[in-house]
């Protein structure tokens, strides 16, 4: 599985190298903010099984309190970043000068959804005034929320949103402050084993069916002056990303070691979808939407945030 990424002067991942085994890069060393999300599986399992070593890059993750946090520290103290689409499009469009370098995550089934512990709850068009918790306001879980109640028949003006982190969401629901929770991965598991919640809705579903969540973006000027060593990050995140893809329980095997939950509750975590490549149009799709619903103070084009020659 390992055969290209072991022997990656030969797969033609070390761009400059001709066959030296060393890449001609501009660095070799790379911070790259992370949350504890499923998201960031595929780079903890190239760190454990040494894939960017191999590539010739030092690698280090550094966890993040905030995706605003990471974004913000960009040229300072992280070189790349992870954050929710919504979040870098929003950072972009504010004006703040970011590359993408990768598309991280794509909705899966029940990776993204309302859950609830209240039995009369049993469907998105149940309340006509739900209140629902999310984990921001002006994030993926706003953005989806609205779009997978509005197609229900909910009036988006009468869905009143909560804001507060995951572990303190079923909580909420329990003492009756909110009706359902947003929730990604592994906390809609957790809240299924440990409460018994139900999935309302899957929010990956009609206009956000296979949504791109999160990638990976460096600011405009580091990219700039770290060509080459960006396009060895992108070809072995390709390699991972792949990685992942074709095994549901590595990703689940890793969850373990940085996120707060253990093996029987990480067996039982829905697995979304790893992206290979930049996607301008898939990616478009939350620029799009964003606009829709005014979370941008104008459309964005996607393409001016891809690295020269990104066309699919």
């Amino acid at each position: 599985m390992f055969a290209c990424a072991a022997t990656l002067t030969a797969c033609g991942l070390l761009p400059g190298s001709e066959g030296t085994g060393q890449p001609e890069v501009e660095r070799t060393t790379l911070r790259i903010g992370v949350m504890p999300v499923v998201d960031v599986a595929p780079l903890k399992l190239a760190l454990n099984e040494k894939v960017f070593e191999k590539a010739g890059l030092s690698v280090q993750l550094v966890t993040l309190s905030s995706e605003a946090e990471g974004i913000k520290q960009l040229d300072t103290t992280l070189d790349i970043t992870w954050a929710s689409h919504v979040n870098l499009f929003r950072a972009a469009a504010e004006g703040t000068q970011l590359q993408l370098q990768g598309e991280a995550y794509q909705a899966g089934s029940n990776t993204m959804a309302l859950v609830t512990i209240d039995p009369e709850y049993d469907s998105p068009a149940k309340l006509a005034s739900p209140r629902i918790a999310v984990n921001s306001a002006t994030d993926l879980g706003a953005l989806t929320t609205k779009a997978v109640l509005d197609t229900a028949g909910v009036e988006r003006q009468q869905i009143t949103l909560s804001e507060m982190p995951f572990d303190r969401m079923v909580d909420a629901m329990r003492s009756e402050q909110v009706d359902a929770a947003w929730m990604t991965e592994p906390f809609i598991t957790k809240a299924q084993k440990d409460v018994g919640a139900r999935i309302v809705t899957d929010t990956a579903t009609g206009p956000t069916k296979d949504f791109p969540m999160s990638g990976y973006a460096s600011s405009k000027k580091f990219a700039e002056a770290n060509p080459r060593t960006l396009a060895l990050f992108r070809q072995v995140l390709r390699d991972v990303q792949q990685l992942a893809t074709n095994s549901k329980l590595s990703v689940q095997d890793a969850l373990t070691g940085y996120v707060d939950v253990d093996q029987q509750t990480a067996a039982l975590v829905s697995v979304g979808t790893f992206p290979l490549s930049l996607n301008p149009i898939r990616l478009q799709r939350v620029s799009d939407m964003m606009d829709a619903e005014n979370a941008l103070p104008s459309r964005l084009d996607v393409q001016d945030l891809l690295p020269p020659g990104t066309t699919n």
